[in-house]
């Protein structure tokens, strides 16, 4: 019979190591971010351009797990700076769609090109193959934690 204690020991250690590197390079990022330009607004951007854009702020909300109020103040802010355009909702007329514009895309791109000399430096002490064996633990770990919830 597995030992539940230290399972959960484990999971929880895990769990830590992840808040650490999120705190770690979330602060990393956000020094090369433009001021006035938060990681989670860069979030936003990437998730309209790994995903898709065209989402609702609602559906944008939820994927973030934030309060819509939240999500529309983001919003609002990448819309001032040119970086997503918001537009009626073609399903429905009521609600509004959230379109990153090309000056988002460059943002975006921009931002991640600010971050190699970081990446450089990490990768020059940390081997490239560490993180590949690490990836489809993380991915497959992610899909069941996004599927828990959705359901």
């Amino acid at each position: 019979m597995p030992d539940q204690n230290a399972d959960l020991a484990r999971y929880f250690e895990f769990f830590n190591e992840v808040g650490i590197l999120n705190q770690l390079s979330t602060a990393m990022f956000e020094a090369r971010l433009p001021p006035g330009f938060t990681v989670s607004q860069f979030a936003v951007l990437n998730h309209l351009i790994r995903v898709r854009d065209g989402r609702t702020p609602l559906d944008l909300a939820r994927a973030f797990q934030v309060p819509k109020t939240t999500m529309t103040h983001s919003l609002a802010v990448l819309e001032r700076h040119g970086l997503v355009q918001m537009a009626p909702n073609p399903g429905d007329g009521r609600s509004k769609c959230v379109w990153i514009t090309d000056a988002g895309r460059t943002f975006r791109d921009t931002a991640i090109a600010a971050l190699a000399p970081d990446i450089a430096d990490i990768a020059a002490r940390f081997p490239a193959q560490n993180l590949q064996s690490a990836l489809p633990v993380l991915t497959a770990l992610r899909r069941l934690m996004d599927a828990q919830r959705d359901a």
